[in-house]
Formats: structure tokens, C-alpha cells, sequence
């Protein structure tokens, strides 16, 4: 793999940051500790208040334990714990010790879970309580020693409360900036874990030369605010952005399970001042009762982010109507970024994600490799200047790039003006009759309707077009009446589509969603095609 930039910054330091990066001088999370030791750091799910100089001392002590068990910079340590302020230490810890993070979805099975294991070469392995029987079972299928298990109240994992009391309180004696080896939601074949160089640097100097430039997009800076992380932090985005947070001294509060309602009593009773959500929750948070949604206030809110799936335009219009023009959505993938827009620009271009960040490029190329004009749609291809790979397959990390580019396999176009407009993914692609379809464009119509909870579109199987067009809708709780749903449904598309994109048949069931927001369509269309889902009904 070739150098990143995060290494060619690295030099640059801290010390040289504008005050609006800074808590009284301080820059990162351990100088904020040491300076402030007593200010609030983290809001655990019972509402208990730990400070950042308790926080740098379990992180410390922590990373004594973890080199104590032959961890060394440039290893994997896997971690599984769900929204806690544990999840936090360990991840503070390996950023200071020059190793890879691996968050597991705590979701997965035994067997899935295994598999990261081994794939990773994790050398060490931190599980918790909630999930201690997942934890063994999958710690015992990927032969992992009994010296590599490390557990918050994990049976037969070594006791690592006990080990982090008796460990010294003291900073590792080489300080290194370590990494997130983060794996691909797996909705086809294996999950691909996504692994960077390492920057050969303190964490501040790495921190100097990338978190300003989101600060300066998302309009955020050093200082006594508060941060909610609603979705789990395993997650790319939420788990990176809390810990971005940290670093420029604001309080992270933790949130165990979403809730709608509850989140607006969490952003209410904290004065919120970001959060992270992703779109299906925007959906969920405009169904509620309009006496509930006013009950809570929301002022507090400057930033709030979402990514990881489209966003319908009519969606993301009522929550900018409702909350204000607080809203930013950005386009990237694990592997580098990406784009980026606010809702003053979004409005002027309903369905943008965004132009690209300051250090990005974005091209739109054909199946050729050729560069598509303005409107032209092909496979979206990001430069950012770091490098990638996915582990043990350099086939698949070949596919991926193209000139120094690479893509996440997302069609779309970019227009006269570079704005960037994501149309669905490659792989969820509806062909028919030899027209291509893109099935987020109809989820978006159908998500107008306020009785549908959730859709997936997606193309099967038809002998005179090739595919047709397949809806499966989740009603929202409690609407019973399907053939009206149905009728409204397809009137709905009547006057948003075009005739070819219209479902030719709608079927009414529960669809799953991964938490980070994400619909596996080919899961959802095998069962379908199984007989798992509602009969399809006609529209």
C-alpha cells in the first residue's frame, strides 16, 4: 500500500490550531483530561456522569493491560460491547497504542463473528456481559486462546476490570496513532474488512490535520457542548464521530436503544447539540403524533448528520421544516470520502449529497472507465488521498479502484456544478426491458405516503420485460386497511413516476433493517421469492 495523507500531515501538531479547536489550550481528548480533569465526558444509559480524568485513567490503565498481553502496534484488537462508556475506553485506548480497532456488531452470529476473528488476526478479543454466550461461542470457533479473552463479566474471558484496577496509572511510554479496521455490513458474501495504513505519529499531530476540516464543514468547534450518539457506536459513523467529539471537549451521551420519542426527551433534558442519525429514523421521528413531536424542545440542535442510505427528498424536506436548516448529509464509504452539504445548499438542490470535501475528488465513469458528462450516470469512483485494502483479497481491493480512485459501487451523476447525486446501488440495479431502474427512486416515492413504516423495491423475475418492478411495504403499526393503503399507494406513484418505474405488484410485510439504517434488498427479494412475505397484492 502506498503512504496517506494522514501520515504526510502528521508533522504539522497541534500547537498551530485556531482557539476555535481548543478547550483553554487544550487540543484532544488526553490534554483536555489532564488540564480539565474534572469535566464531563460521557452520560452512561443510567444517566451517570463520568468525567474526562476518570475516563483518561481507565484508558491508561487499560492500555497497560493490553500491552501486558503482547498487543503491539500495527495488531487487531476486536471489540464487542454495546452503547457504553467501556465501548469509549477501549477505543481511546487503541488510538493511543498504534493498533487496529475492530468493532463487532453484536447482532452477528457466533459463526459471523468468528469469521472477523480470524479474518482480522485479532490478537486480543474484548467482549462484555450482554453477550457473553456469543462472545464464547464465537471466541471458541475461531480458536482463540484463553490468553487473548478479555471480558466485562464474560465467563472464561480474563476478569478486565480487575486487571485495569491493579495496572498502574500511567500513558503508554510510546504514544502512537492507531486505526479502525472497520468490515462491511456483508449483505452479499463475506463482509470485507476495509484496512488503512497506519500513521507512523502521535494521535494528536493525525488529529490536527483532519478533525478541523470536519469541524469547519459541519460548523462545529471546541467547547461546553453535548453530543447524543443514538445509534450503536460498532457503526462507522457514530462510533467515529463520538469519539471526534471527545477530542473537542464535548459530552458524549450515550443512548442504549433508539427510541424516537425518547431521543427527543434526550435531546430536550441535555440541550443536544449534534447527533448522527441515518434516514429510516427521520421517517420514524415524522410518524409520531404531532402533539408528541411538539411536546419536546429542539433548539438546542446545530448539527445534525446523517448518511449510510438515501434519504427520500420529501423525508429530509419535513425534517428541515421541523427542526431547521441544522441538517448536514454527507457521501462516503469505510473506505474514504466523499461529499458533503447543508440544508441551505440541499434546498436549492433537493437530493444532492453534496460536493466534495476540501481534500476529495469525485469522478462519474462508465463501465469503460471513461468520464461521463454532467447528468451522465455511472459508478460513482472517490479519491481522498489515502489508501485501502480488503483484507487477504487483493482481487476484490483491485476491483475497487481504477486510477487511483475507488468506488463503493453506488451509481450516479454529477451536474454542471459538481453536485454529486447518488441513484442506487449496482448490485440493487432493475433492469427491465432493457431500461435501468433504480429502486431507492421508488422507495422515495412510496416513503411520502405516512402509512408506510418502510419499503423495499427491488426487481424479479418476468418473462416478457426480464424483471418487473416489486414492492414490499411495512404498514405502520395499527393500519389495517391494506386495499386503501394499496389504492393510495399506487396513486401515489401514478403521479411521482414515470410509468416503467411503477410497481407492478405491491406485497405488505415486516422488513428488516440493519441498525445502521441500511436495507438488504437481495435479502428481502429471496424472501419474497420464498413465500416468507405477504402475497403480493395489485397496485
Amino acid at each position: 500500500m502506498t503512504g496517506n495523507a494522514a501520515t504526510a500531515g502528521a508533522t504539522a501538531g497541534p500547537s498551530a490550531l485556531p482557539e476555535r479547536f481548543l478547550v483553554d489550550g487544550a487540543f484532544g481528548f488526553w490534554a483536555i483530561a489532564r488540564q480539565q480533569p474534572d469535566r464531563p465526558a460521557v452520560v452512561t444509559t443510567d444517566g451517570q456522569t463520568l468525567s474526562f480524568g476518570a475516563l483518561r485513567a481507565r484508558c491508561d490503565r487499560l492500555c497497560g493491560v493490553l500491552a501486558s498481553r503482547g498487543l503491539r502496534a500495527g495488531d487487531a484488537l476486536a471489540l464487542m460491547l454495546p452503547n457504553e462508556h467501556d465501548w469509549l475506553v477501549v477505543a481511546l485506548a487503541a488510538a493511543q497504542l498504534g493498533v487496529y480497532l475492530v468493532p463487532m456488531n453484536w447482532h452477528l452470529t457466533a459463526d459471523e463473528l468468528a469469521y472477523l476473528l480470524r479474518n482480522s488476526r485479532a490478537r486480543l478479543f474484548i467482549a462484555g456481559a450482554r453477550h457473553a454466550a456469543t462472545a464464547r461461542a464465537a471466541a471458541d470457533a475461531a480458536d482463540l486462546p484463553a490468553a487473548a479473552r478479555l471480558g466485562f463479566g464474560v465467563g472464561g474471558f480474563a476478569d478486565l476490570p480487575a486487571l485495569i484496577a491493579a495496572e498502574p496509572d500511567r500513558p503508554p511510554p510510546q504514544r502512537r496513532a492507531g486505526g479502525l479496521l472497520f468490515y462491511s455490513s456483508g449483505t452479499t458474501g463475506q463482509p470485507k474488512g476495509i484496512r488503512k495504513r497506519l500513521p507512523d505519529a502521535a494521535p494528536e499531530a493525525v488529529l490536527a490535520r483532519v478533525l478541523p476540516m470536519y469541524c469547519d464543514l459541519y460548523g462545529l468547534r471546541a467547547g461546553d457542548f453535548t453530543h447524543l450518539v443514538a445509534t450503536p457506536l460498532y457503526h462507522a459513523a457514530p462510533g467515529t464521530r463520538a469519539l471526534q467529539l471527545l477530542h473537542l471537549g464535548h459530552r458524549v451521551v450515550l443512548m442504549d436503544k433508539w427510541q424516537p420519542e425518547a431521543m427527543l426527551a434526550l435531546i430536550e433534558r441535555y440541550q443536544v447539540h449534534s447527533v448522527q442519525l441515518v434516514p429510516i429514523l427521520f421517517h420514524r421521528l415524522l410518524a409520531l403524533p404531532e402533539a408528541v413531536r411538539q411536546r419536546y424542545r429542539h433548539d438546542s440542535l446545530a448539527c445534525v448528520i446523517h448518511a449510510a442510505a438515501p434519504c427520500p427528498v420529501e423525508t429530509k424536506r419535513r425534517m428541515i421544516d421541523w427542526w431547521g436548516p441544522v441538517i448536514h448529509e454527507y457521501y462516503a464509504a469505510s473506505e474514504g470520502g466523499g461529499t458533503h452539504v447543508g440544508s441551505t445548499d440541499w434546498l436549492e438542490r433537493p437530493g444532492t449529497v453534496g460536493r466534495p470535501y476540501p481534500f476529495a475528488q469525485v469522478r462519474i465513469l462508465d463501465d469503460e472507465g471513461r468520464d461521463l458528462p454532467a447528468g451522465g450516470v455511472g459508478l460513482v469512483y472517490l479519491r481522498d488521498g489515502t489508501d485501502f485494502e480488503y483484507v487477504d483479497d487483493p482481487v476484490k481491493t483491485a476491483a475497487a479502484k481504477r486510477d487511483g480512485f475507488f468506488t463503493a459501487g453506488d451509481f450516479g451523476y454529477l451536474d454542471d456544478q459538481g453536485w454529486l447525486y447518488i441513484r442506487d446501488r449496482r448490485t440493487d440495479l432493475i433492469l427491465s426491458g432493457g431500461v435501468n431502474i433504480y429502486p431507492a427512486e421508488v422507495e422515495g416515492a412510496l416513503m411520502g405516503h405516512l402509512g408506510v413504516a418502510d419499503v423495499a423495491v427491488f426487481g424479479v423475475p418476468d418473462a416478457e420485460w426480464g424483471q418487473r418492478v416489486q414492492a414490499v411495504v411495512e404498514p405502520v403499526p395499527g393500519l389495517i386497511d391494506l386495499d386503501g393503503l394499496r389504492a393510495e399507494l399506487a396513486a401515489l406513484c401514478t403521479a411521482r413516476l414515470a410509468g416503467f418505474k411503477r410497481p407492478r405488484h405491491i406485497a405488505f410485510g415486516s422488513l428488516p433493517r440493519n441498525d445502521a439504517g441500511k436495507m438488504a434488498r437481495a435479502r428481502v427479494r429471496e424472501a419474497f421469492l420464498a413465500g416468507q412475505l405477504g402475497a403480493p397484492m395489485a397496485s
